[in-house]
Order: structure tokens, then sequence, then C-alpha cells
């Protein structure tokens, strides 16, 4: 009896986490205007819309580059250009592209080194709602002491408070909610054995096609 009781308390913290998880995912929605930082980055997925607001941000003047993360290595700088709406001065001028991420942990690492190598002290980071919280705690994880703007591409299917009654929409948030625990617990066990945050968990979300 004390093991069921055991097992239904931490599945109802779970649950009570779940919807906070949820909560939050939908807090980050609409997305107020952000306030200039150095630069922009965009972690790619199922979508141009991320790479497609980063190139907006960099027009409004909120960053002075804008690196994409985790690009497909077979598509080619032009290819990307021609499938981003916006100026082709800015876009040959100041858009690197990343293309050694593989997943968050990759582009989390990716985005570090890139920052380090610029010299830059603050970023705004674009992805989807959803994967908002597990991005930038890997951000913060592989650059601490960067200061992080949250700029997130609305998920339309999620901007319902009853998610939970679809199934598809139920399966990705408690998928993503998985994926932002298992995070949690490596960066915990990286800080108390002082490890960097260099092992890539499975099940991640791998880099999009083309650069999405």
């Amino acid at each position: 009896m004390k093991f069921l009781a055991l097992v239904g308390i931490v599945a109802l913290i779970w649950l009570v986490g779940l919807f906070a998880f949820a909560e939050r995912v939908r807090g980050f929605t609409p997305t107020p205007e952000p306030e200039r930082a150095d630069a922009i980055v965009a972690l790619t997925g199922p979508s141009a819309e991320r790479v497609n607001a980063a190139i907006r941000l960099l027009e409004q003047d909120k960053g002075e580059r804008v690196l994409i993360s985790g690009v497909n290595p077979e598509v080619r700088r032009q290819e990307l250009r021609e499938l981003t709406p916006g100026s082709s001065r800015l876009f040959n001028c100041c858009v690197d592209l990343g293309f050694e991420a593989e997943t968050t942990t990759g582009n989390a690492a990716e985005i570090a080194a890139w920052t380090r190598s610029k010299g830059y002290d603050s970023l705004i980071v674009v992805t989807s709602d959803y994967h908002m919280p597990r991005s930038l705690m890997e951000i913060r994880s592989a650059a601490p002491g960067v200061e992080l703007t949250p700029y997130a591409v609305e998920t339309p299917s999620l901007d319902n408070s009853r998610w939970w009654r679809a199934a598809v929409t139920a399966r990705r948030m408690t998928l993503e909610y998985m994926k932002y625990l298992a995070v949690m617990g490596r960066v915990a066990l990286d800080r108390i054995t002082g490890e960097g945050a260099e092992a890539e968990p499975a099940g991640d979300e791998p880099a999009g096609a083309p650069a999405s």
C-alpha cells in the first residue's frame, strides 16, 4: 500500500508539472516586442518560420547578426536565402549558418561557441513556443552569463487551454515535457559533478530540413 501511495504521489507531481509546463509554453505567445540585443539566434526545426522570424528581427535592427543553428549540411546558402523573405543585403552580410548541430544540445553548444567568438553578451533566442523552455535551459548551461531574451514562434494547435483533449497536441506537449525533465536532470547532475553539457540526450529534436 505504501508503494502504491508513493507511485500515486509521484504521478500526481508529474501531472501537475506537465500542466505547469504547458502554461509556461502558452505564456511565451503572443511574443512581446524584444529589446535590442547583441545578436539573434534561431534554432532550426520542423518549419521555416523560426528562421523567417529571426530575419525579420534582424531587419528591425534587434541585433547586429543572426546565427541559424542546425542547418542541414546539404543545404546551400543561396538555397536557404531563396526560401527566406527579406533583405538580400542583410542576409549576405549579417547571417551566419551553423551546420554542426543535430539536436537541441548541439544547438546550444554551437550557439555558445559562436557567441564567445563574437564577444556577445546578450542574445534573442528564436524557436517554437513548445521548444523554448528546453532551448533556454540548454543555452544557459552551455553559455552561462549570456543574457537571453525568448522570441517564440507560435504553434497554433497548442494555443488552446484544452490541448490535452487532442491526441496530437497532448502527445507533443507530453514528449517535450519529458525531454525538458531529462535536460533538467542532466544539467543538475552536471552542476553536482562539475562537468560541462556535452552529452546529447537520445530522442532530442533533430535539426530540420532544409533549415527550419
